[in-house]
């Protein structure tokens, strides 16, 4: 998982090197598509189906394929952060593999920073082999909280922004890192004391598992389990005094359940 994460690496980086030539097709508003997205995808997706041919893939740019062994699958987004990436800017590879309903193992490497995060159930999370925790901050002033902006399509309440800015003003800052997958191994690590965003599960598997390895706390957006944030994407990872403040913040956001 490490090695193709860090083949995939390269190749992007060689793209990265001369984004402002890629030839970039628009999937919907501010959601793009780019010709390394898909070349990573393919290459993760060789490299996997060789070693384990009868385990499922679920990625970011084609269609998911269904092995003969319906107990793990592939999560994969083979470039987190396309927006930042065709602008120059961090982004990340993403590898998760699912046995049932949970996540066992995944790999996030961010090839600008050369930092390649990882997390195996039970035995922690570690960067670049170093072990993580998270931030042990519980002053209201010192917190550091991660989200991103509503795209088209995904589930914004009425009254997003005003939210947002109330939740801003009492903390040290608000971050948008530009990648689902990043911000929650910034969460891991220390950087961001929590983040909050609705996504999908591709995006952010390895994260949530790297900051439950790392201490943190995951639940969606009113303190419910993965039943729920698997299925609906409202999700916060956070130490345990962010995680308090997020719920608190977001208590009166409208519900979204699983359908």
């Amino acid at each position: 998982m490490v090695a193709v994460a860090r083949a995939a690496g390269a190749l992007t980086q060689e793209y990265f090197a001369r984004f402002r030539d890629l030839e970039i097709g628009v999937k919907g508003p501010a959601d793009f598509v780019s010709e390394a997205d898909m070349e990573s995808e393919k290459l993760i997706r060789k490299y996997l189906f060789a070693r384990y041919p009868d385990w499922s893939f679920t990625g970011e740019e084609f269609d998911p394929v269904t092995g003969i062994d319906p107990q793990y699958r592939w999560l994969v987004d083979p470039i987190d952060g396309t927006t930042n990436f065709i602008n120059g800017q961090h982004y990340t590879i993403s590898i998760a593999l699912r046995r049932g309903n949970e996540t066992v193992c995944g790999a996030l490497y961010n090839p600008v920073a050369d930092e390649m995060f990882t997390a195996i159930k039970g035995q922690g999370a570690f960067l670049n082999g170093e072990r993580l925790q998270i931030s042990q901050k519980t002053d209201i002033g010192q917190m550091m909280v991660g989200t991103g902006l509503p795209t088209s399509g995904l589930f914004t309440f009425n009254g997003f922004y005003d939210r947002l800015e109330k939740l801003r003003d009492p903390i040290g800052a608000v971050r948008i890192v530009g990648s689902s997958a990043n911000s929650c191994a910034f969460v891991a690590c220390g950087r961001l004391t929590g983040y909050f965003e609705e996504s999908g599960l591709v995006d952010w598997a390895v994260g949530v598992l790297l900051v439950e390895e790392a201490g943190g706390i995951v639940t969606d957006w009113w303190g419910r389990g993965p039943e729920f944030y698997e299925r609906t994407g409202t999700v916060i990872v956070a130490n345990p005094a962010t995680h308090a403040y997020l719920i608190e913040m977001l208590k009166d956001a409208p519900r979204k359940d699983p359908t």
